[in-house]
């Protein structure tokens, strides 16, 4: 077996045990394999072991990767900052998108999603952390800027997704997660059918899945410390 093939083995007991941990099955959590900085060969000896979600940050590695690997089936997940001139591209080459903080990036994936593709799957990225230099909207305007993407066509609103502040302490880290709980079970109750929180990196998935998490974006656990390409 490839190195691939036993991290995520290893990765996938662990989300497991997390899962058994606090009664939750763990057939409710998705595995999201994060490849940037990671060679269409590691991508596809991911897909060999068994893994069929990958995430990418960056479009110019994205796409590339992406015709390389065309023949196989697999789901695409954009993860980084979306800058408004790179919305086609995703609207384009993607399934999933996790990290709209701003109604103008919903629009423009609305309006530049194809009509031949199913409609888009969209996390909002909210800041759990207070960290002014940091991606995501604020917990407090999160109800709106569902509301305002909930009427727009070609999307699909399914979930929330954060990035929290690095910590080694699990309480902390919980603590951070247990936010995106809270938003969700409010976002729920104005009547919003999501099913989706994304949260979880490698260093921190247990604390995630405790909290609720149904997608993990686990990246260096799956693929090793990343080299630039």
């Amino acid at each position: 077996m490839t190195n691939i093939t036993n991290n995520l083995q290893s990765v996938r007991k662990r989300m497991a045990t997390a899962a058994n941990a606090c009664g939750r099955d763990p057939a409710e959590l998705t595995l999201v394999a994060v490849s940037k900085k990671n060679s269409a060969q590691a991508v596809r000896e991911a897909w060999q072991a068994g893994q069929r979600d990958f995430a990418e940050n960056f479009l110019q590695e994205a796409l590339p990767k992406q015709v390389e690997l065309a023949q196989l089936p697999l789901t695409w997940h954009f993860i980084g900052r979306i800058q408004s001139n790179k919305t086609r591209p995703i609207a384009e080459h993607f399934q999933w998108v996790h990290t709209v903080d701003r109604f103008k990036i919903a629009q423009r994936l609305s309006q530049q999603r194809p009509a031949d593709l199913p409609p888009l799957n969209l996390c909002i990225q909210v800041n759990v952390g207070d960290r002014d230099n940091k991606a995501g909207v604020e917990p407090a305007e999160v109800v709106e800027l569902a509301r305002q993407i909930s009427a727009l066509p070609r999307l699909v609103l399914r979930g929330l997704m954060c990035m929290p502040p690095e910590s080694d302490d699990i309480d902390t880290q919980r603590g951070y997660f247990r936010i995106l709980g809270q938003l969700r079970q409010l976002l729920l109750q104005h009547g919003f059918q999501i099913d989706t929180l994304s949260m979880g990196m490698s260093g921190d998935l247990e604390a995630a899945v405790a909290e609720g998490a149904t997608m993990l974006r686990i990246g260096t656990a799956v693929f090793g410390q990343r080299q630039a390409t």
